[in-house]
């Protein structure tokens, strides 16, 4: 071979291309998809015939699955013994097939997953309902191809005595292409077959009345008559598949739901696993116990409750979070002519029915010739035995076999096939009786032939015969239904009342991030004393409040954490509590700036937002319902060095007070803040100096009486009006709000709005606290300094202000 010849310069596009579309197409018509004749993939259609051809049928013993491997391996499926074995396996499971094609002894898996014993320790045979697939497949009745070395022939399809693709189904995965056709009712099936060859116009509607739906082997109860209906006219629909369930009660008023159907290619074991990791995880405190008590007489789950709490609620969870229901979606594509077709109930119907036709016209044409070869031959056998003294000088004076064949022809006109019948005959068979047998034989051989025949001539003849054949085929292998159908999906309904006890709890959450819930048994036995907390620490948070709502705690890095109550860890009042990075991971560096507790996230409230930078934006209460929480959420976009110091629900009415360390302040309504998504950064709120930084933001209700608490880093008080800061527009500098001293000025370090029945605690870095009694301070104007209530040159820089209701202690 030359250089040129040996190598192709092709585009490496054109060759993938061509490379991938040939090995599609094998992949589409030669393995993964079933035909629509027969509902068979290759590799089970070459099992089977493999079955048969080695005599591995249904009235003998059980042979080694090894061996049939080997068999359809070495003679028709070139390909790995596991995928053979496998195939072989789905076809012997009962859960898998409504009609089992193969009959397995020994472990051949389970509906929990467990994989098959190997091949060499199970053994098979054919079942009786697949001989009906391979029945009369020896008489021409399918077309038989080369296998692939030549060596023996396979059939293209098998006669197909039933219509197996719609009552055993398929699933199957090819290049561009997947299947998922459910399985049927056999006597559903062949009565909607039946139909639809009494009217070949027969519409859905009315194959419906017949073939009510899929129905699967492990049973269940399938929703959604439309769905099913969809799916017969166009090949794709949607149904819901749920487990047949019952709910008991049992001694101790306690109630347990009892599961004897599951949906069809559910796993029992995972199902089971995922049922108890909603008890272990604590979403469903209600379930008490999970016992899988399925024995060989059948399937049984039970889900055992705590008490006093309602099954139902727990089974309507259990259907929405577990494969307890599960979706089924039609997808039913098979082979038909050679091609991947969208196959609807209808075209299914026919392409069987056209099968069944031809199927059985190969073979009435098969009896026939037959037939017509015996009567010649029987012809022969009569007219030798009316001269059989001729006939037997004549075969005496030959020389051999052939010889004597030849001198048969020559002096009776017999038949080349006539002359070989009457040279091989035993003796005795030259009785007289043998003559009334063959006239016998003849008659019966012309009834044969006349009503083949008829078969071939008119259609009505041909199809009284599938007819007939199909209702021995119901009449020996139609079972009950197994699943229930019922015509709405319904709607599952889950209520928090279900998941979580209601229960008061006291949650509690400190600065430096330690939370916990407590009972109020708990916080009732301490008497709300002896709280557990860290030297330097205090509390951000406690408030009384039910296990069925939540908290948003908001971290200085702009980040929300969304944390269920009933989630949190029950501790003791005395009880130090679970840091909350051991909840959800912060940086290092970030700290909680404010926690809110939340009943529900229905409100006409927005969460507020704001910055150290003076930025600030709204987000809408309800847009921070998360179903992922195992991280913090972000909450506002802060830039580089900027951190998040307010984070507080408001109303549409309310105002928002602004004030830098300083001293400018700025009022302005919240409708100068639009309402945008939680990732945002907001809007400007106040315009800074260089050097200048927002300390505090306050929130202003509507027609609010309050006052200003200005406190400055000197350790300075005083006490504005509100009214001197007059409500503008945002991005401003604002106005200043203490007197510039040209030594020593002072700066602000908090801003609190107040009212006559509240006192303010000031604490210094040496932990000395002064505690100033708000009412008696005099109102002063913007221009004011204050009063000095903290000397920090003595007793250190501030380092918290807080205030709190008159006699209450933290």
């Amino acid at each position: 071979m030359t250089q040129p010849e040996r190598y192709q310069d092709l585009p490496l596009e054109e060759v993938i291309g061509d490379r991938f579309g040939r090995y599609s197409k094998y992949i589409i018509q030669d393995r993964a998809l079933p035909d629509a004749r027969d509902g068979l993939k290759p590799v089970q259609r070459r099992i089977l015939f493999a079955m048969l051809h080695e005599g591995n049928t249904n009235d003998k013993p059980f042979r080694k699955s090894a061996k049939t491997v080997g068999n359809v391996i070495g003679n028709y499926h070139p390909h790995g013994d596991s995928s053979v074995y496998e195939a072989m396996v789905r076809m012997s499971q009962d859960w898998k097939l409504l009609h089992m094609l193969v009959e397995m002894q020994g472990n051949n898996g389970s509906v929990d997953g467990d994989p098959p014993a190997a091949m060499r320790y199970t053994e098979a045979r054919l079942s009786a309902i697949s001989q009906e697939l391979l029945r009369d497949i020896n008489k021409n009745t399918v077309e038989f191809i080369p296998n692939f070395d030549d060596s023996d022939s396979e059939p293209v399809v098998l006669p197909a005595g039933f219509p197996n693709l719609i009552v055993n189904g398929s699933t199957g995965i090819s290049a561009g292409y997947a299947t998922d056709i459910p399985p049927h009712a056999l006597h559903e099936a062949l009565d909607a077959v039946l139909m639809r060859m009494e009217n070949p116009a027969a519409t859905i509607e009315e194959l419906m009345t017949v073939i009510k739906g899929p129905d699967f082997p492990t049973g269940g109860i399938i929703q959604g008559v439309d769905g099913i209906k969809k799916a017969y006219e166009t090949g794709k629909g949607k149904i819901v598949v749920r487990s047949r369930t019952e709910i008991e009660t049992i001694k101790g008023g306690k109630e347990q739901i009892v599961i004897t159907e599951i949906p069809f290619e559910v796993n029992k074991a995972n199902l089971i696993k995922k049922i108890d990791e909603q008890r272990h995880d604590k979403r469903l405190d209600g379930i008490a116990d999970v016992r899988d008590e399925s024995d060989r007489t059948g399937l049984r789950i039970v889900i055992e409750m705590k008490k006093e709490v309602d099954a139902y609620g727990i089974l309507q969870f259990l259907f929405k979070n577990t494969d307890l229901q599960v979706t089924y979606n039609f997808n039913m594509i098979a082979i038909h002519n050679r091609r991947p077709t969208m196959m609807t109930l209808p075209l299914l119907l026919d392409s069987y029915i056209d099968h069944q036709k031809e199927v059985v016209t190969r073979r009435t044409s098969f009896d026939l010739a037959k037939a017509k070869e015996r009567l010649h031959i029987v012809a022969g056998l009569m007219k030798a035995l009316s001269i059989l003294d001729e006939v037997i000088r004549t075969i005496r004076a030959s020389k051999d076999k052939r010889d004597a064949k030849n001198n048969l022809i020559a002096a009776f006109a017999f038949s080349e096939a006539q002359a070989e019948a009457i040279v091989s005959l035993q003796l005795y068979r030259l009785t007289n009786t043998d003559i009334t047998e063959l006239q016998k034989e003849e008659e019966t051989l012309n009834a044969l032939v006349k009503e083949l025949e008829s078969i071939l001539a008119k259609e009505s003849v041909l199809m009284k015969v599938i007819k007939k054949e199909l209702l021995v085929v119901r009449k020996k292998f139609a079972e009950p239904r197994k699943s229930t159908i019922e015509d709405e999906i319904e709607e599952i309904k889950v209520t928090l009342d279900v998941l979580i006890p209601s229960e008061e709890v006291i949650v509690t959450v400190t600065k430096d991030g330690y939370i916990k819930r407590t009972s109020v048994r708990s916080f009732t036995a301490s008497n709300g004393q002896d709280f557990a907390i860290k030297e330097s620490d205090y509390l951000l948070y406690q408030e009384s409040i039910n296990t069925q709502h939540h908290l948003l705690l908001f971290t200085s890095k702009g980040n929300y954490i969304y944390q269920p109550v009933h989630e949190l860890p029950d501790i003791r009042w005395k009880d130090l509590g679970q840091h909350i990075s051991s909840i959800v991971p912060l940086d290092a560096n970030e700290s909680l700036i404010n926690v809110i507790g939340i009943d529900s996230f229905d409100l006409d409230l927005c969460v507020l937002t704001a910055t150290k930078d003076g930025q600030i934006k709204r987000s809408l209460l309800s847009d921070y319902v998360v179903q992922r929480y195992a991280r913090p959420i972000k909450t506002i976009n802060l830039k580089a060095n900027d951190e998040m110091i307010l984070a507080q629900l408001v109303a549409p009415s309310d105002e928002v007070l602004f004030t830098t360390h300083l001293s400018y302040s700025v009022r302005f309504s919240l409708d100068e803040v639009p309402i945008t998504g939680v990732k945002t950064g907001g809007v400007k709120g106040v315009s800074l100096k260089e050097d200048d930084y927002v300390v505090s933001v306050n929130v202003v209700p509507l027609n609010s009486h309050d006052d200003i608490i200005l406190v400055t880093h000197r350790g300075a008080v005083k006490k504005m009006a509100l009214k001197e800061i007059e409500s503008g527009t945002r991005a401003k500098r604002g106005i200043v709000t203490l007197r510039e001293l040209k030594t020593n000025p002072h700066k602000v370090f908090a801003v609190l709005l107040t009212n006559k029945k509240e006192e303010l605690v000031l604490e210094t870095e040496k932990g000395i606290q002064e505690v100033v009694q708000l009412n008696t301070l005099r109102p002063v104007d913007r221009y004011s300094n204050g009063s000095l209530i903290v000397d920090t040159g003595k007793d250190g820089q501030l380092v918290r202000v807080w205030k709190q209701t008159i006699d209450q202690k933290e």
